[in-house]
């Protein structure tokens, strides 16, 4: 009998369709996926499971959990449901949690809202999924708060909080997206063993095919709110035959075209940088603490040349990246543009910085709301001591969003009109705009579907090849770096400890952290992609 089947539901919010005929199962013990871009409706089905719908939703057909009937359960029974039969976890852990309640108080509520039992109990069992987690008492007390983890921490106090009560059923949804692959590999792995030790069912929500292609049981491929296609894992690439299937799995894989590079001038020289953090004193008479953020990092990017930034979560590439750009002043060493420093004594030097220019990861965060795309794209203008007025700045702004495959009408509309991949050829108009000689991309691609980042490395090869531009390409994806990179460099711990071609990297990697990185990416099965 199966734990969860959902037969024949249809989804309309305000009388939009979201889903159609959306079927499936999970097992006791099984692991499905459920894969599909953004709009698919795949979240959506997660939340018709746990009856967590916005108002103006109206669904039929059935979705059975354990023997009852969701769609036809009162709110006071579902309250019931949630968190003992069924749990889920989110992508965002620090959203998902309370920044002014400890962890153990958050895990503990769980229990106390289902269960009537003393408080100490309910945090003795916190103490207990905590550990489940891989979270142990003695670096992580109950007493600890969100802001003091890291990503993946966070995200395993959220996941403690979805199986304190040992549900039947966990729901997963992109739990793994904004994690570094090491951080990513071992989230997977603790999932994979929670689901296998307590015989639960698990819902594992991605757009990313080579993040369930080695953990799931069951592959499910949604588009427009519809099954497209479903099968095991061990065989669904293989067989399968729906047009938007195939075009996910080459997506996966995609690699740009792009112009074999003769080696040129050096552009960007680091040289030696250093760049410490003092921390208050933890008691009155006791020594402050420093962090030691970059280690003497040397470096040189040649121009026309795109370079990889790789390595995991605090390893420093934040905070070089921001010395770079001059944001931040670094104790020792120097950094400079085209023979140019950076920075001139204690001032940045702003002749140079208005030759880089950033495009960062959520290109609707980095947007103001209010604003047209004619004033957001025109932005990096306040670095040019005369910008361009009237007719002539009009121009620009046409030529910026032209070149990103966009048309200069875009300009009058606001940024929540557009998709996510057309916010970030917008991110990366404005980066052009004033036309720099080094862009730095920071977990550019990292948020988008993969059919949405294949068109953007697509675009970022283009542009390279038509206004020889030099990229510095920071992210965590393994997959994206080797793609669209000539050399990579690996960063751990403040430190550069193994560069060289990428290929060659990837390929016979020499630092034992580098092969870390390389054994931790999710990865097709062999000979698919």
């Amino acid at each position: 009998m199966n734990l969860l089947r959902i037969a024949g539901l249809n989804l309309d919010i305000h009388g939009t369709p979201i889903l159609r005929d959306v079927s499936l199962s999970v097992d006791p013990g099984q692991i499905v996926g459920v894969i599909g871009e953004s709009g698919s409706g795949k979240s959506m089905t997660a939340f018709a499971v746990m009856q967590l719908l916005p108002n103006g939703s109206a669904a039929t057909g059935r979705v059975t959990l354990s023997g009852h009937e969701m769609l036809e359960l009162p709110e006071r029974a579902l309250c019931k449901l949630r968190g003992n039969e069924v749990g889920m976890v989110f992508q965002e852990p620090m959203t998902a949690l309370n920044p002014i309640r400890s962890i153990g108080q958050q895990v503990a509520e769980t229990i106390l809202i289902h269960e009537d039992v003393p408080k100490s109990e309910a945090m003795a069992r916190a103490r207990e999924a905590l550990n489940r987690v891989e979270l142990p008492e003695d670096r992580f007390p109950l007493t600890r708060y969100p802001h003091e983890l890291s990503g993946g921490q966070r995200q395993r106090v959220v996941i403690a909080m979805a199986i304190a009560l040992r549900p039947k059923l966990l729901i997963a949804d992109e739990p793994t997206t904004a994690l570094d692959v090491t951080t990513q590999a071992q989230i997977l792995a603790l999932l994979t063993r929670l689901v296998r030790e307590d015989g639960m069912g698990m819902l594992m929500i991605t757009h990313d095919l080579a993040v369930v292609s080695g953990m799931a049981d069951e592959i499910v491929i949604m588009q427009n709110g519809r099954v497209v296609e479903s099968g095991p894992a061990a065989t669904l690439f293989e067989t399968m035959q729906h047009p938007y299937s195939k075009a996910l799995l080459a997506a996966s894989g995609h690699v740009p075209d792009r112009v074999d590079r003769d080696g040129g001038a050096p552009l960007l020289e680091v040289r030696g940088v250093v760049r410490d953090y003092r921390l208050p004193r933890k008691t009155l008479f006791g020594a402050p603490v420093v962090i030691h953020a970059v280690k003497g990092v040397s470096f040189t990017l040649e121009r026309g040349e795109s370079l990889g930034l790789v390595g995991e979560s605090g390893c420093g590439k934040s905070t070089l990246t921001r010395a770079i750009l001059g944001l931040e002043e670094v104790q020792e060493g120097s950094i400079r543009l085209d023979g140019e420093p950076v920075f001139t004594g204690h001032t940045a030097n702003r002749a140079v910085r208005r030759r880089m220019q950033v495009v960062f990861q959520d290109p609707y965060g980095s947007f103001n709301p209010r604003h047209r795309v004619s004033r957001l794209v025109t932005e990096p203008f306040h670095l040019l001591d005369t910008p361009p007025t009237g007719a002539e700045r009009e121009a620009a702004i046409d030529e910026a969003l032209i070149s990103v495959g966009l048309t200069p009408a875009d300009k009058e509309k606001y940024i929540h009109e557009f998709s996510g991949g057309q916010r970030q050829r917008i991110a990366i108009a404005r980066a052009l705009i004033i036309k720099p000689d080094l862009i730095i991309l920071d977990e550019a691609v990292s948020a988008l579907d993969v059919q949405v980042r294949a068109q953007i490395l697509d675009l970022l090869a283009d542009l390279s090849a038509r206004f020889g531009l030099t990229y510095l390409f920071i992210s965590h994806d393994l997959s994206v770096v080797r793609s669209i990179t000539d050399r990579v460099l690996v960063m751990k711990s403040g430190e550069i400890v193994e560069e060289g071609p990428t290929e060659r990297v990837f390929d016979a990697p020499r630092h034992a952290y580098t092969q870390e990185l390389i054994a931790a990416a999710p990865k097709l099965p062999e000979g698919v992609a």
